[in-house]
């Protein structure tokens, strides 16, 4: 059978059992709605979390900037999966036991203000819209080149999908479609990463045969190959970082804060019964996580060896059916400047759209060749654009696997963008429903009014998220780490001072927010997007880069926060024994006040 016909069968099949689920599980109360009526098992939360997290940047998109970043890539791996160990230790278990719905829910009663809530309510809804704009854009391209749409027209597939289930289901139909979705992506992930790498190295474990001898030459090893590859053709070599190492440890740091500061991951630590399963499902959804992210490295080194063996000084007349594929999708292109028909593939030159030279291509018109014409050629030498966001998905297809792998990816790369697009509507819906309209506009909304409010905000959510999938601002991993940004620099001090700093007030926690959230817009609209006069890099504040400036805004946001509540009044009594009880091990006592 051809790849068209079981990718369409296989991903019908996924999509089938999440309807089902959704249908089965529908939610009933706001409990259900925003929080699965708090009784999911550790282990199917830990999945759900781990599915809920691994977006389409972890899927997709990650190996890809591996791949071509080589080195530098780690900080995503050290940031992503840090952040766990962070918000296990540090965040989850308190929260649960504060119990309340919502970041902006725990942030409006911890500071006694509805002027701290609103403060968190915007950041929430920046963070989520930001970080939705980067799944949008993964559903649009993994439909678009499964069933061979436009990108924009797999972007409005992809919110009907997601609509259908988030506003249904709500938390407790995303979770068990979560649950699903994560055994889905794994499968997905790991079956082609385990053949190419006995194909490669005859080592059926990839984390292990990425450091391994050749299967074709047994005296060389892949990474020095790789390393010769890429040195021959003008590249870095692939081992070997060009960040410097503040960078890479302000990156890593606003990521690993970032994480633990997400509004849609913290929400899933208050799906559990007891506080001890928000620990034990942080543990778990470590491992599951784990899994992916050790297996990306080997998954990007297999992916760049394939593609510069496959495509460097080759003729276009000869590349096999994968690359016209990807071509006719606008996500590589192919400019013949030295009109030999044969593809330049060179260190010296964009590889990649994230330098900011996406091609553009005159779709109807074709070269000499045969291939797509693009309008706007760089001025280097380098012939080929290669979108980062497509190695994963093209992996499969370059390494010439059966075509029921290439389906299995595709309803892989599907399940990861889904799930974490219905968790980040469900915070905006719960936001706007339960932050907003019950808290702050209409305290004496009945229980079924705010189910309609909830539901009617994750369909405004899904159709502007679908906007920003069709005009996205970069590929999307970049989009990603900048919602992490935010989070580190809004988020992250309020939750961490008001778990554990009694002293700490409204005047100091709302100034902190709005400080650490205002530097960071500031910072990544002037080098991101060329706002107040642009920037280069010689320019950037510390030599840090703006997916590494929401470690810095942090710091900010700390040193307000503290300074600010040295000399504004303490919080009411009964706000700091909260606090107090927050850290007392359930069972051990209460904390006497008398």
């Amino acid at each position: 059978m051809d790849a068209q016909t079981l990718t369409y069968i296989i991903v019908g099949l996924t999509f089938a059992l999440y309807i089902g689920i959704a249908i089965w599980s529908r939610a009933g109360s706001t409990k259900d709605f925003y929080v699965a009526g708090g009784g999911v098992g550790p282990i199917a939360n830990g999945m759900a979390t781990a599915a809920d997290w691994m977006s389409a940047a972890s899927f997709i998109s990650m190996a890809g900037i591996i791949a071509f970043m080589g080195y530098d890539g780690a900080v995503f791996l050290m940031g992503w999966t840090g952040g766990y160990v962070l918000l296990a230790l540090l965040l989850a278990p308190y929260l649960r036991k504060f119990g309340k719905f919502t970041v902006p829910d725990f942030i409006g009663d911890r500071y006694y203000s509805n002027s701290a809530r609103s403060v968190a309510v915007i950041c929430a809804l920046i963070i989520s819209f930001t970080y939705v704009a980067g799944q949008m854009r993964g559903v649009g391209v993994v439909f678009s080149r499964f069933l061979e749409v436009e990108i924009d027209t797999g972007v409005y597939i992809g919110m009907i999908i997601v609509l259908f289930y988030a506003v249904l289901g709500g938390m407790k139909g995303i979770t068990y479609t979560q649950v699903a979705q994560y055994c889905v992506l794994i499968f997905a992930f790991m079956v082609p990463a385990i053949f190419i790498s006995i194909q490669m190295t005859n080592n059926p474990v990839p984390m292990l045969g990425m450091g391994d001898a050749l299967a074709s030459n047994p005296d060389v090893y892949l990474m020095d190959r790789l390393d010769g590859l890429s040195e021959e053709l003008g590249f870095a070599p692939y081992t070997e970082g060009s960040k410097s190492m503040f960078d890479v440890i302000a990156i890593t740091l606003a990521l690993m804060v970032g994480t633990a500061g997400l509004p849609h991951v913290i929400v899933r630590f208050f799906t559990v019964k007891r506080v001890k399963d928000a620990r034990k499902s942080a543990g778990f959804a470590l491992l599951f996580i784990a899994i992916l992210y050790v297996t990306a490295p080997a998954v990007a080194v297999f992916a760049r060896v394939n593609l510069m063996e496959t495509v460097s000084q080759a003729e276009y007349e000869e590349m096999p059916e994968w690359f016209t594929n990807w071509e006719s999708l606008g996500l590589i292109g192919w400019v013949d400047k030295n009109q030999d028909g044969k593809i330049q593939y060179y260190g010296d030159g964009p590889a990649m759209e994230g330098d900011g030279n996406k091609p553009v291509f005159d779709a109807d018109n074709r070269g000499e060749h045969g291939e797509r014409v693009v309008t706007n050629p760089s001025e280097a030498v380098n012939e080929l654009y290669v979108d980062n966001d497509i190695l994963v998905m093209a992996n499969p297809e370059i390494a010439g696997l059966p075509n029921w792998v290439i389906a299995l990816v595709a309803a892989g790369c599907l399940a990861a963008a889904l799930s974490t697009a219905a968790g980040l509507l469900l915070v905006i819906s719960s936001s706007v429903s339960h932050d907003l309209i019950k808290k702050m506009i209409k305290p004496d909304i009945s229980e079924k009014g705010e189910l309609v409010a909830a539901r009617l905000s994750a369909v405004g959510a899904v159709v502007i998220a679908g906007y920003f999938g069709i005009n996205p601002p970069g590929f999307v991993a970049a989009v990603v780490a900048l919602a992490f940004g935010l989070a580190a620099a809004s988020f992250f001090p309020a939750i961490v001072l008001g778990i554990f700093y009694k002293r700490m007030n409204k005047e100091g926690a709302v100034a902190g927010m709005v400080v650490g959230l205002g530097l960071m817009l500031f910072y990544m609209l002037k080098f991101k997007f060329g706002f107040f006069g642009g920037g280069d890099k010689e320019d950037w504040w510390f030599g840090v880069s703006p997916e590494g400036f929401g470690a810095v805004a942090m710091f900010f946001n700390f040193t307000v926060s503290l300074i600010i509540s040295k000399f504004t009044p303490a919080p009411p009594l009964e706000v700091q024994e909260i606090v107090e009880n927050i850290r007392i091990p359930s069972g051990a006592g209460e904390a006497t006040h008398h």
